[in-house]
């Protein structure tokens, strides 16, 4: 434990601020090392544990409130935005709803332990118009859990991490060099089977100006709504006309397709 620590005594606790706000507002950048090192320091008694957690803490909240806010001004498009950076983007939205509508306000505490869906779930919060008191409730509890966890956990383990971190130093570049070829042989795979479902799956696209010179034309097309009940409270607007289904109940209410007709899928 020694290049990390070390800049983490001599630069205070802004840098665990830092290191929060930037991993919380979902750049690349881990947060888990320096606070598991926070936690050694504390054990150490060179650093405060309270202190360290609420720096962390501080930085967590304010990166999901502006993404809450952002939620709130910008609607469903800063969601899909945030999922665009993504391996799935077009599971995204759907899996972050999905579990949204399931643990309601209890995933803002259950995201912060859940990769990619931190970032995701305080806007879709802010889309569905959460009260701002709620959302930093639930939010706050979520910081404190995520930042007081990995800096206990440090506290507890100093000893085993000193010792992992001497053999990490010993390894030097070796480890690093195993680490980047796995993460980028990981990337690449997604990649590879992303593109294989996405041409299996292509169908033709039709824009909105198109569908609607269409539908005003009178032409026989049936327009199904496939967008999560969630997506619906934040915009209730609907194509006239459109028949709405859930995915999932597509099994058991398809019979009211009508058939011989050209169907647009309308979805997240």
């Amino acid at each position: 434990m020694d290049t990390a620590p070390t800049f983490l005594v001599e630069h205070g606790y802004a840098v665990l601020f830092a290191v929060a706000l930037v991993n919380q507002l979902g750049l690349p950048f881990p947060a888990m090392p320096w606070l598991l090192g926070a936690g050694a320091l504390a054990q150490a008694g060179r650093i405060g544990v309270a202190p360290a957690v609420a720096v962390a803490v501080a930085g967590s909240v304010l990166a999901h409130f502006a993404w809450y806010e952002a939620g709130r001004a910008s609607g469903t498009r800063i969601l899909r935005l945030v999922c665009r950076v993504s391996l799935e983007p077009d599971a995204c939205v759907r899996k972050t709803e999905d579990i949204y509508a399931r643990r309601g306000a209890k995933t803002l505490i259950i995201a912060h332990f859940v990769p990619g869906l931190v970032t995701v779930a305080q806007p879709l919060a802010g889309t569905l118009r959460m009260p701002r008191g709620r959302f930093l409730a639930y939010n706050l509890a979520g910081s404190l859990l995520w930042a007081g966890g990995f800096v206990a956990l440090g506290f507890v383990f100093a000893k085993q991490l000193d010792a992992v971190a001497s053999v990490a130093l010993s390894l030097g570049g070796t480890l690093l060099g195993l680490v980047v070829v796995a993460v980028g042989g990981w990337i690449g795979w997604k990649l590879y089977i992303r593109h294989r479902v996405l041409d299996a799956l292509r169908v033709a696209r039709i824009s909105a100006v198109e569908l609607k010179r269409r539908l005003d034309a009178g032409e026989a097309i049936v327009v199904l709504d496939l967008r999560h009940a969630l997506e619906l409270a934040g915009d209730g607007a609907m194509v006239p006309g459109a028949l709405r289904i859930a995915p999932e109940e597509l099994e058991t209410r398809h019979h009211e397709i009508p058939r011989g007709r050209e169907i647009v899928l309308y979805c997240s």
